[in-house]
């Protein structure tokens, strides 16, 4: 495996790759072509070879990709194949909603603890998770065996909670405060910024409104 080039553009498509696995077996399939894969699920064949021959040989001349074994294969490389621990910093509405996300149970992510600063919301649960204080999160992230860290504060917060998840030697962080934040090479942090998600949806719909004023 040539894990010391893999791009993060590349292990995204894999998690594309592993929906689109997903369907074809619940929809009873056993095999792929690449090029079928392609035009089903609108991919480029060659990517899909080339993605896929970074990590093995998945292809069976004459059969094309044995479905159940490539997404067995897909969830050991996305770390998939053991559940990840998560713990939310901020239980306001996108933490809140957050935690009770079927999606991450579905993909094994377990959300373990919700910690926020309020003492209104401490002690109170979520479905199964309790509201735990910011200042245990140290202690909480041994007890719950937290691996995955997600930053949903306000902008003026998120820089001291990402603070607080290096120290207790999280590696794993998903930032929703739309700030950058400096992490230092020994974390990784993906940021999602529903703001500048938007704002380039926005772009293109200016572009198409200007071509049909043109």
């Amino acid at each position: 495996m040539k894990s010391d080039k893999i791009s993060e553009f590349t292990t995204n498509r894999l998690s594309v790759y592993l929906r689109c696995l997903n369907k074809l077996a619940a929809a009873g399939e056993t095999s792929i072509s690449s090029e079928s894969f392609a035009l089903r699920f609108d991919l480029n064949s060659a990517q899909i070879r080339k993605d896929l021959a970074n990590f093995g040989d998945f292809g069976v001349r004459g059969l094309g990709y044995p479905i159940d074994t490539l997404r067995e294969n897909l969830i050991k490389i996305l770390g998939l194949d053991r559940e990840r621990h998560v713990g939310i910093i901020g239980a306001g509405r996108l933490g809140m909603a957050l935690t009770d996300y079927y999606g991450l149970r579905r993909a094994n992510f377990t959300v373990s603890a919700l910690f926020d600063a309020d003492p209104g919301k401490i002690g109170k649960k979520i479905g199964q998770v309790v509201i735990l204080d910011i200042k245990d999160f140290s202690a909480a992230v041994k007890k719950y065996n937290i691996d995955v860290a997600v930053i949903a504060v306000p902008s003026s917060a998120a820089q001291i909670a990402l603070q607080m998840v290096k120290q207790s030697g999280i590696k794993a962080v998903l930032n929703f405060a739309p700030v950058p934040l400096k992490s230092g090479p020994d974390i990784k942090v993906n940021s999602i910024d529903l703001t500048t998600s938007l704002e380039n949806l926005s772009y293109f719909l200016a572009k198409s409104d200007d071509a049909k004023e043109g």
